[in-house]
């Protein structure tokens, strides 16, 4: 048993460690004032500059040195009138940047609904497999407890029992690398709903369920026990 607790608890630190490195990485202040072109009308969110450098053959699709697009840039800003722009000017809605993020995660782990709604409504993929975790939009939102974007995002069709390069799907995230709180507690009910496998087992064999009630979260165990979880 405690063998078990311990090797849990070092695949949490490791996840925690990894993601202080491997966290999106928005445009710093210097970045910014050295855009030019798209990438500054994106970072202000000057939706009729994009339109009419766009109408002159700008590349929607650029890329700065980090490998974002302005559509990276305009979502982390939540500059929404400019992401419709750049949507309606033909930009690809799904490309990723060099940590492998598309607009849809970045949105998704920044809990900015409201975009995140937008990009969905303008064709953006909710099923893409993101980051260096190998993992989802949903899974990241789900580690988070963002329960109004895990709700999007199901409902866009994301996949409910992807798993990542930790042995982690979305259910398992909101409860390992959750809180308890209310905001995990609404994430991991809308995931069970949904239809996800109460009963998919982390890498080392042990069940939602089983993770739940190693943590003490009373009312996530009621959820996966009234769900049939084992």
């Amino acid at each position: 048993m405690m063998r078990r607790v311990l090797m849990q608890l070092s695949a949490l630190l490791f996840c925690l460690i990894a993601g202080a490195a491997f966290a999106q990485v928005a445009p710093s202040a210097g970045e910014i004032a050295g855009y030019t072109g798209l990438f500054a009308a994106a970072a202000r969110g000057d939706a009729a500059e994009i339109g009419w450098l766009a109408a002159v053959h700008a590349d929607v699709n650029v890329r700065d040195g980090y490998g974002r697009t302005p559509l990276h840039v305009a979502t982390f800003g939540r500059h929404r009138d400019a992401v419709a722009a750049l949507a309606r000017s033909g930009a690809d809605l799904n490309l990723k940047e060099r940590d492998r993020y598309d607009a849809v995660t970045i949105a998704a782990v920044a809990d900015d609904a409201a975009t995140l709604a937008l990009l969905l409504q303008l064709g953006a993929s909710a099923k893409q497999v993101t980051s260096r975790y190998d993992g989802t939009a949903l899974i990241a939102a789900a580690h988070l407890g963002h329960d109004e974007v895990v709700k999007l995002l199901i409902a866009a069709g994301a996949p409910l029992d992807h798993v990542n390069n930790l042995g982690w799907t979305a259910l398992i995230e909101s409860i390992v690398l959750g809180n308890g709180g209310p905001r995990h507690v609404e994430t991991l009910r809308a995931i069970v709903h949904a239809g996800a496998n109460v009963n998919l087992a982390d890498r080392h064999g042990d069940s939602p369920l089983r993770l739940a009630r190693i943590r003490g979260f009373k009312t996530m165990v009621g959820i996966l026990e009234k769900a049939g979880a084992k």
